[in-house]
């Protein structure tokens, strides 16, 4: 538990913001681990130098660690960004500091990949920069290899070291470019799962009627749309309005019709047969399409459904009452179009509103 805190205490201390406005905390954090795996990687090289009894090397090492400890306390002193820099001067120093000391074969020229990369998550916008920063690198980068075809370094080690220390190297290079990029893309992938996440609560609130939970006019218009378009069976359509829904809400007030509207459209989504399309057309108004069933099979569907309805009771507070629907149903004929469609739909409706309501006109 205790080193459970300690371990925790330490986290946060990397993790302290340097206050600046309008800069990436997470670039602050990648910063002071960079530090500090060149911290690490310099004191290992350090220990193996000393192991080899090269006592110049290690003093090499030693003079990188005070350079790094330097930079790291300096990051908790100046913003974000400048930290961000002073760190890339100080590996730079470095990487050409061992290159002429120990020449090439110990790989710190590998370090400038992982410049190149931090630079590019180091700032948004800014590509001019970055282009120029990473044009610069590879230059340099050029530079220290002809250099070294030229030079012997000033330090000479052992076959075995060298590749010992090739071997510190590549842990440490490639410890640094994961940890770069999991910080960083975890932040992305954040990023993306709630703009996702965003655009569906989007689609649904564009799609869905708020008050009934039903299908709206524009998503329906849509679906017909594309059902239409390709048809491999027989489809049904009908439109139901509620009987005297104005004098519901003319007699026990809007909120009792909202409880109403509520209830029918729970009713639709539990007694309509699988796969039946339910929409809110407008007010009263719902849209019925059966994408599988033939009239006669719709027709069956709507009785049920309506006498279901017909058995529900409302509270109206001083009073309880139920209503009733009145349904137009069509058979698609293969060959009207939508707005056709849902034309004759409305008429048989309407026709069934002069006939005594409550009935399905087929």
């Amino acid at each position: 538990m205790k080193e459970t805190n300690v371990l925790h205490k330490i986290y946060q201390y990397i993790c302290k913001d340097t206050g600046d406005r309008n800069e990436s905390s997470k670039l602050i954090v990648v910063v002071r681990l960079l530090i500090l795996t060149m911290i690490v990687y310099s004191l290992v090289n350090g220990g193996l130098l000393l192991f080899s009894s090269n006592i110049n090397g290690m003093g090499i090492c030693l003079i990188s660690t005070a350079l790094f400890v330097a930079t790291f306390i300096l990051s908790y002193y100046r913003g974000t960004f400048v930290s961000f820099c002073i760190l890339n001067a100080a590996i730079l120093v470095w990487i050409i500091f061992n290159i002429v000391m120990f020449g090439w074969n110990i790989g710190v020229q590998h370090f400038i990949i992982v410049l190149l990369i931090s630079c590019f998550f180091a700032k948004y916008r800014h590509e001019a920069a970055k282009v120029s920063y990473a044009l610069a690198l590879c230059v340099l980068r050029l530079y220290l290899f002809f250099y070294c075809s030229a030079n012997t370094p000033e330090v000479i080690l052992t076959a075995e070291l060298n590749n010992t220390l090739q071997l510190v190297n590549t842990v440490a290079i490639f410890w640094s470019l994961s940890m770069i990029a999991y910080i960083f893309s975890t932040d992305t992938q954040a990023l993306e799962g709630k703009l996702i996440e965003y655009n569906e609560q989007l689609i649904t609130q564009a799609s869905i009627d708020p008050l009934t939970g039903l299908y709206n006019r524009r998503r329906t218009m849509d679906y017909l749309g594309k059902l239409l378009k390709t048809p491999d069976q027989q489809i049904s359509f009908c439109i139901c309005d509620i009987d005297f829904f104005k004098r519901v809400n003319d007699t026990y007030g809007h909120d009792v019709g909202d409880i109403v509207l509520k209830e029918i459209a729970k009713t639709f989504q539990t007694q309509l047969p699988a796969g039946t399309f339910v929409s809110r057309w407008g007010g009263e108004e719902f849209l019925l399409i059966f994408p599988a069933l033939n009239g006669d099979e719709a027709l069956i569907a709507l009785e049920t459904l309506r006498y279901k309805i017909k058995a529900i009771v409302f509270d109206g507070g001083s009073e309880t009452f139920s209503v009733s629907l009145t349904f137009g149903l069509v058979e698609y004929d293969f060959q009207s179009d939508l707005n056709t469609l849902i034309k004759q739909a409305d008429e048989k409706l309407y026709l069934g509103k002069e006939s005594g309501r409550d009935r399905i006109i087929f």
